[in-house]
């Protein structure tokens, strides 16, 4: 697997980034499963056979229920991290958010927000950092979760990563969620979300962009 570019139009500009050899692009256009299996059948043909560890039918599915749940409430992009043997190790969200009668929130103002969810409680103090990227200024916001399991029988621990981002010139902000449960690959799994935002920006919509 290459790297590779992807990027998402909001309003008159794109969110862009590069996404690093183990990322693959799940974005639906649609949500059916007919995209997700046609989206599972070309991404198994990035993974070498010799290295895969994981069965064809077990990829498959994984591929297409992957595909199914990062789209479920219509992000700019979704994306999720594989190993060389087509293990799938994280998720990725990217979504945008703007009101027009009001303004952005500060990176201040965003933190509670960024730690408030539905169905999972935090674990410990969160480590939150502002930060300059080159795409604007940042919070983020790493933690541990204990999220409620299916039905509400028992709980797991995921770990996640969350950066809001503040482009300079323009009244939304971007979200980028990544979150996983394998903890032996956190440090790893760190290292590519800090790496991958970090090449976040903001490319003017037009046909002569590259």
């Amino acid at each position: 697997m290459c790297a590779y570019e992807a990027g998402h139009p909001v309003g008159d500009y794109e969110t862009r980034f590069d996404f690093q050899d183990g990322w693959v692009d799940m974005t639906l256009e649609n949500r059916i499963q007919a995209e997700a299996l046609g989206l599972a059948g070309a991404v198994m043909k990035r993974f070498n056979p010799l290295e895969r560890t994981v069965s064809d039918r077990a990829l498959l599915n994984d591929l297409i229920d992957r595909a199914m749940f990062l789209n479920s409430d219509e992000p700019d992009r979704a994306a999720a991290y594989y190993t060389a043997g087509g293990v799938g190790l994280a998720d990725l969200r990217v979504d945008s958010y703007a009101d027009e009668d009001k303004p952005r929130p500060s990176p201040a103002e965003m933190t509670p927000l960024l730690l408030d969810w539905s169905n999972a409680t935090v674990l410990g103090d969160p480590d939150v950092r502002y930060l300059d990227l080159e795409a604007g200024p940042a919070v983020r916001v790493q933690a541990m979760l204990k999220a409620r399991r299916f039905l509400g029988f028992g709980s797991q621990l995921t770990e996640f990563i969350k950066y809001a981002v503040f482009p300079p010139g323009v009244k939304y902000l971007v979200v980028v969620t990544v979150t996983w449960r394998s903890m032996a690959a956190s440090d790893e799994l760190v290292r590519l979300t800090d790496e991958l935002v970090a090449s976040m920006r903001q490319v003017p919509v037009g046909p002569k962009n590259d």
